[in-house]
């Protein structure tokens, strides 16, 4: 530095050099080429200075990390040569002699120059410990895709294993009864005897298990809903049933999942009304679209008696199954005016739901089992303590009494 102390110059030059380090992410080439022409010019301006060097070293290790190696170790010959030129000529104009001048110079020349390797050794180092992470994400990911694949795959395989012992198991055993039916009913008519009404039920009986065993058998298959939830109703009051579609909201496509369990919630509510009910029972089917939530109601008027201790079935399990998995909510059960509820709340953006909500408030409201009872677990000892999302997610479903679906 020279005698008078530092300038405005050197500020400037030290700043500048300095403060373009703050960009090196974007351009390293550049940082690199602007932090050295400053901090050389300061060099040669005031005197050779090993803290100017300091923002040059930095740069050169932003650029080596970034992969411009040949760059950085260019700047850095280049800036040792300015600083070793400038020593000299600042040591003979300051009158030190020839030989102990030239060893100081060479001295903190070869210092700078060991601070430069390290610059760009530390640089590649870390360039190469970020390719290595790069590489393991990449792995992770890809370890984690084929894990879905294969889950996806082995899933598939095992539907198709179910598939095939069903209808090798099953579907000779019923097609059987429904030919000796069909046959005992035949030669009734044909002798002019009065058939008798269990066998026209076994026969009728027969023909309807034929039926849903080839729905299942084509859903294991394909893992897709064989129609639409009005098309359910049309099929139950084809059978029968007096049926009401309500629709609310902006009807739209939904996805695979929640397509799904929509369909199977809405088939097993009408087949549950079907077996249980009674055949003079009202029934609502509802579907609620919300911008975030679906709403799934199965309602009737049948036989139901909340005075009486619900027994939970097979099929709702399965529905309090589907519903668990998307996150939704849950309630079913008699309705203390009569008859029985299904009432399904599915998130459309996957986010859990919790249950205490206004409109599940009054749906619970209106079954005629406890609270404790509608909610799956412990969930409902969960809300009423003020348990976590996932202790109160999803209310169990409480079956028909003597259902055993």
């Amino acid at each position: 530095m020279r005698d008078g102390g530092a300038g405005f110059l050197d500020y400037a030059l030290i700043g500048a050099g300095s403060l373009a380090l703050s960009a090196h992410r974007a351009a390293p080439r550049a940082v690199l080429a602007v932090t050295t022409a400053c901090l050389l010019g300061e060099v040669v301006y005031a005197g050779a200075s090993s803290v100017a060097a300091i923002p040059v070293v930095a740069a050169v290790h932003t650029a080596a990390r970034a992969g411009h190696r040949g760059v950085a170790a260019g700047a850095a010959a280049v800036f040792l040569a300015g600083f070793a030129v400038a020593g000299e000529v600042g040591g003979a104009v300051g009158g030190v002699a020839a030989g102990e001048g030239s060893d100081d110079v060479v001295q903190r020349t070869l210092l700078l120059a060991g601070w430069f390797l390290c610059a760009l050794v530390t640089g590649l180092a870390d360039k190469n410990w970020q390719a290595y992470l790069r590489q393991t994400e990449q792995r992770a990911l890809e370890a984690e895709r084929t894990r879905e694949e294969a889950a996806l795959r082995r899933a598939g395989e095992e539907r198709l294993r179910i598939a095939r012992e069903l209808h090798d198991s099953l579907t000779h055993s019923i097609s059987i009864v429904k030919l000796q039916a069909g046959v005992a009913v035949h030669l009734a008519r044909k002798r002019g005897e009065e058939i008798p009404p269990a066998l026209l039920a076994i026969q009728e009986a027969s023909g309807e298990a034929m039926r849903e065993l080839r729905s299942t058998l084509t859903v294991l298959r394909t893992d897709e809903p064989t129609g639409s939830p009005a098309l359910l109703v049309e099929r139950a009051r084809a059978a029968g049933l007096a049926v009401e579609l309500a629709v609310c909201g902006r009807e739209r496509a939904l996805a695979g999942d929640l397509e799904r369990t929509a369909y199977r919630i809405v088939q097993e509510g009408l087949t549950n009304v079907a077996r249980h009910a009674g055949g003079s029972a009202k029934v609502t089917v509802g579907l609620d679209y919300g911008e975030r939530v679906l709403g799934v109601r199965v309602e009737d008027d049948g036989v139901a008696d909340a005075g009486r201790p619900p027994v939970e079935g097979t099929g709702l399990t399965g529905m309090r199954e589907r519903v668990a998995s998307l996150g939704g909510t849950l309630l079913a059960g008699p309705r203390v005016e009569g008859g029985f509820l299904v009432r399904a709340e599915l998130p459309l953006e996957g986010g859990a739901l919790l249950s205490g909500t206004a409109e599940g408030t009054a749906d619970e409201a209106s079954l005629g089992v406890p609270m404790g009872a509608a909610l799956s677990g412990g969930a409902g000892k969960a809300a009423g303590r003020g348990g976590s999302p996932a202790e109160v997610r999803v209310a169990a479903d409480v079956g028909r009494p003597g259902e055993g679906t």
